[in-house]
């Protein structure tokens, strides 16, 4: 299966609202997500798509995949997450993805598989690249019941196989866990890459030291925020709305997409930065998940640090710590990023 790759025939078109949508569902309010005017200050053409806002067609181009490459599996469980931003994704732009099965790993008894989605503009130039990781899980660890249970509650032109025939990525349950820790090739994905754009953030690299913390942000999440979210970004999987579900798959209750939590990590490091077109490339690792109960508002905690500065390009990594309930739900996040 590994090398496997193809070239979604059709294009996605970022739309004005689309962006909007998702800045809204990621609880992202920096004006150029929102306003033309402010986004055209920061020298942009357009409203500028969120950090993981690639996620919504990459879960569109991997269906395929899923549905006659990647079989056998009864889950899939989501571990890792890289985007790679090469330049800003903004209004009108149709990308072209490219799907890749990047990786097959075998890890304490579980396979680990990357899928690599590069998507590129209508000029051919490469916007951004995404490494997903998932371990596949078969066997007598998923309950005999739930896809009969899925099938039940899930929107009507979604098709849920049995658990003897899953494959489809409609079925992954769930989207973190304590699985076994992966790796993802991030070495360069492109070569001669020039990023040209002067960034216009609030921060400047003269005025920063390693170790120097960032306010920190308090997100609040309710069932609303989930639903809201799975409409938005196309993620159906009933772990995120009904607890009948969470509970088949072994949770303790409904718990957030591990997307939106990343989502909401973007918004937290874009905030402190100004300027979103300044990350060069957003990494986590999930280690745990936030549960959402239905009484109450559960919120994550986002805290960092400057990890490290290089003055000859005038960027730096800053680490990312999140936490839900005393848990921390990042097991490592890290984001590059360009300073003025």
């Amino acid at each position: 299966m590994v090398g496997h790759r193809y070239r979604v025939e059709d294009y996605y078109e970022v739309g004005r609202e689309k962006i909007r949508e998702y800045a809204r569902a990621v609880q992202d309010f920096h004006p150029v997500h929102w306003s033309e005017d402010a986004a055209a200050e920061f020298g942009y053409a357009g409203l500028v798509a969120p950090t993981t806002f690639v996620s919504i067609p990459a879960m569109m181009a991997n269906r395929r995949l899923f549905e006659t490459v990647v079989t056998g599996y009864d889950v899939f469980v989501q571990t890792d997450q890289v985007f790679e931003m090469y330049k800003p994704v903004i209004t009108g732009d149709r990308l072209v993805s490219d799907v890749e099965l990047a990786s097959v790993r075998r890890v304490a008894g579980r396979d680990l598989l990357t899928v690599k989605n590069t998507f590129t503009d209508g000029t051919g130039q490469v916007a951004q690249v995404m490494h997903t990781t998932v371990v596949g899980i078969a066997g007598e660890e998923v309950d005999a019941g739930i896809g009969d249970a899925i099938r039940s509650i899930v929107m009507h032109d979604l098709e849920v196989p049995s658990k003897a025939t899953v494959s489809g990525a409609e079925t992954v349950v769930p989207d973190e866990s304590d699985a076994p820790s992966s790796s993802v090739d991030t070495s360069p994905t492109l070569s001669g890459v020039v990023r040209t754009r002067v960034p216009r953030t609030a921060v400047r690299f003269d005025d920063i030291a390693v170790g120097d913390e960032l306010p920190p942000r308090i997100a609040k999440l309710t069932r609303g925020d989930l639903v809201n979210y799975a409409g938005v970004a196309g993620d159906q999987n009933p772990i995120h709305w009904d607890e009948g579900v969470a509970a088949l798959a072994q949770l303790p209750n409904v718990i957030a997409h591990g997307m939106l939590t990343m989502g909401l990590g973007a918004g937290f490091i874009t905030g402190w930065l100004g300027d979103p077109g300044a990350v060069t490339r957003y990494a986590v690792r999930l280690s745990n998940y936030t549960v959402v109960d239905a009484r109450s508002v559960s919120s994550v905690e986002f805290t960092g640090r400057v990890k490290s500065l290089d003055p000859q390009t005038r960027t730096a990594v800053v680490v990312i710590v999140a936490k839900s309930n005393g848990r921390k739900i990042f097991g490592l996040a890290t984001a590059e990023v360009r300073l003025a």
